[in-house]
């Protein structure tokens, strides 16, 4: 099944846990192994793959468990600006070095104009 806006909550957390089964299979893991190696309850892993609430980082657990961390950052992508923001930045951004001008030679002691 493609998860997608149209599906219910309990249908893509159903579907989340029939993937998470599958990947924890192919790694040739139990449950409990998995819960092990997650730091959580060998219940906690039931409750992911049958599609019931867990706390959030009980599942982040079980995604770094089975190596899935690369997945969280492409399912919630990092926010980046709108393209004029950028272009905005950019201008206050330093193009170019400015050329070293020779420093007008000292004027040696001050002195009071009327005192010259």
């Amino acid at each position: 099944m493609k998860i997608d806006r149209e599906n219910t909550d309990m249908a893509i957390l159903t579907e989340v846990g029939k993937r998470l089964t599958r990947v924890r299979l192919n790694h040739n893991l139990t449950q409990e192994e998995l819960a092990r190696t997650a730091g959580v309850s060998k219940r906690t892993i039931e409750r992911l793959e049958t599609g019931r609430s867990v706390q959030l980082a009980n599942l982040v657990r079980a995604f770094r468990a089975l190596n899935l961390t690369d997945n969280l950052d492409r399912m919630v992508p990092q926010v980046t600006g709108s393209p004029l923001a950028k272009l905005k930045l950019q201008k206050s951004e330093r193009q170019r070095a400015s050329s070293h001008k020779a420093s007008p030679p000292s004027p040696g002691a001050w002195a009071w104009a009327d005192k010259k």
